[in-house]
């Protein structure tokens, strides 16, 4: 059958249509992916970094002397990469506490979103 138009029966070039329409889709899910794990990552890091100078405090006594002290013992107990976090010691009422805050960044082409982390432990 002949087209009125001949060169809608022409395909050369269609794969490379499809992949201009799905290629930055599947890029930006990809990149959403890594971006999600590093999130998640550095929150369970920031926990587990609290969670072990809490307890440090309370129960190695002799590691955790004071408020420096179990500061730097959290800081080393910290393996994230990607953030900075701060921590701070006290002594509240449930026994030695330890708070980290840091923020996540994420980066994207035109934006840069902040996304606030924080994580408390308490241990008597």
């Amino acid at each position: 059958m002949k087209h009125r138009f001949p060169w809608l029966e022409d395909e050369r070039g269609s794969s490379a249509v499809e992949f201009a329409i799905v290629g930055p889709v599947f890029l930006m899910l990809m990149v959403g992916t890594i971006y999600a794990g590093l999130l998640f990552f550095q929150a369970g890091s920031l926990q587990y970094a609290v969670e072990e100078g809490a307890r440090c405090a309370s129960v190695k006594t002799t590691v955790c002397t004071g408020g420096p002290a179990t500061v730097s013992y959290t800081n080393a107990a910290y393996h994230g990469a990607v953030i900075t976090p701060v921590f701070v010691y006290s002594t509240p009422a449930c026994g030695h506490a330890v708070t980290g805050s840091a923020n996540f960044q994420l980066d994207f082409v035109l934006t840069t979103v902040t996304v606030p982390l924080s994580a408390t432990a308490c241990f008597p």
